[in-house]
Formats: structure tokens, sequence, C-alpha cells
């Protein structure tokens, strides 16, 4: 059975933070039991930034990390073309944050939390958003 197949990943995103569900998909992807990208809802504190915005084919990015609990932290990518906020880094090691967005795994050095804006495409129509210390950025 695939990620996508099941019913229990709508294309819909809750409207509560629900970290059991983001790392039911994560094992379900480590598993190898899943494929494509689920709609998420997570938070937690963050427990890393990267200070400097990197540039990509996509635009300019800011990263960070949120402790999800069980040991498990994941990354955050938010597309600052995008998403209204502040300055570069909006956000601090030790802030809550709520984030809305894209889980995509490609291995397991390489997934993440993206699409956590409120764009949306024809391949991704959730709009998502980040909410630091209930400071809203989408």
């Amino acid at each position: 059975m695939t990620l996508t197949a099941s019913p229990i990943w709508a294309r819909s995103v809750s409207s509560v933070c629900d970290n059991s569900n983001f790392l039911s998909a994560q094992q379900d992807f480590e598993n190898g039991e899943a494929r494509g990208d689920v709609p998420v809802h997570i938070c937690g504190h963050v427990v890393a930034v990267s200070e400097k915005a990197q540039h990509t084919r996509s635009g300019w990015h800011g990263y960070f990390y949120v402790d999800v609990g069980h040991g498990v932290s994941i990354r955050i990518v938010s597309n600052l073309d995008e998403i209204s906020g502040d300055e570069w880094p909006w956000v601090r090691k030790g802030d809550m944050a709520d984030v809305v967005g894209r889980y995509y795994y490609d291995s397991p050095r390489r997934q993440g939390i993206d699409w956590t804006h409120h764009g949306t495409s024809r391949k991704w129509d959730i709009p998502g958003y980040v909410i630091v210390n209930g400071k809203r950025f989408d």
C-alpha cells in the first residue's frame, strides 16, 4: 500500500497540530510504504535556524528545524519571496512554531516541510503557513 492510495492521507490538513500524524507518515516513508507528498500540520520548539537565507532556482529560502517529539526534528523550508514576514531570520532557537505545509521525503537525509506559504499551484493546492510565538507568516 502506498501513502497516496490510503484514505487516511487525504488531500487536506488538520486544523490543529498533529505531530503523531506526521511521525506516522515519516515512518511509512522510511519503511518504503509511502510515496508522494503529504499535507501536514506540525508544531514544536525551534531547535536550529540557518541564519542566512539561501537562493535556489525557486527564489530565496529560510530554513529552520522544529522538534516534533520522540527525538525527531524536521527541516522547515520557507520561501521568503512568497511568505509575508520580517527580514530573515524571523524565527529563533527556542521559539514555538506551528507549521502547515507539504512533507516531502527523498531519503532519510533529504526530507522536510515546504510550501509553508499561502501560495498554491497545480501540483500543490493546500495553502501553508508558519506561526512563530503567535505571529503568523504566510
